[in-house]
């Protein structure tokens, strides 16, 4: 019998069958990190490793993101857990639906509610659009902190559009050195990163 909260979505989003992406997925990915942590990451779905693992983001735009974490002195065990929109790999790794999001986002909602974080941080459009809705856009609004439901929202590029272009890492940097400066206001002052 699942004995917390946090235990009992755990079992419910492990054998959820709400929408069609769960009779092709190998791993449920309920998401990974610290339940404590002052920062949750959204992305957009599991891919290709994090459904074959059901670890959050370990493929190719997971390690890049651990780099900017690293950078940023933050790290799973402490500052951070990440999560997604949906919870099973879509086919061919293609966006989810607004019917799989539909679906899927209670779950997401229910994390927030339990983990109480002190920042919310969106990678990419798909999660942008499910917290923002349809007009918001990556290009236009990342960098810029926004609000939902109270909590302090920074959008910033995917990992994997950081893969796909290069030139956006810059960008991003920027992005996550304002994430630096608002967890030092917000969680701990004396949070040390060489790089600000």
């Amino acid at each position: 019998m699942p004995s917390t909260p946090w235990e009992q979505l755990r079992q419910t989003v492990l054998s959820c069958q709400k929408c069609p992406l769960h009779t092709q997925r190998n791993q449920v990915v309920f998401g990974s990190g610290s339940l404590t942590a002052p920062i949750l990451l959204v992305g957009e779905a599991p891919g290709f490793e994090e459904d074959r693992t059901g670890v959050a983001f370990v493929g190719k735009s997971g390690q890049l993101l651990e780099k900017i974490l690293t950078a940023c002195n933050f790290s799973r065990e402490k500052e951070v857990f990440l999560s997604n929109i949906v919870r099973c790999r879509p086919p061919q790794n293609r966006k989810p639906t607004l019917q799989e999001q539909a679906a899927c986002l209670p779950y997401l909602e229910n994390q927030i509610e339990l983990l109480q974080p002190k920042i919310i941080v969106l990678l990419g459009s798909v999660a942008l659009r499910a917290f923002f809705g349809p007009s918001a856009r990556i290009t236009r609004d990342r960098g810029t902190w926004k609000e939902w439901f109270g909590y302090p929202v920074m959008p910033t590029y995917h990992p994997s559009a950081l893969l796909r272009n290069p030139q956006l890492k810059r960008d991003a940097w920027e992005d996550f050195k304002k994430i630096i400066l608002k967890y030092r206001l917000l969680a701990d002052p004396n949070h040390y990163c060489q790089y600000i």
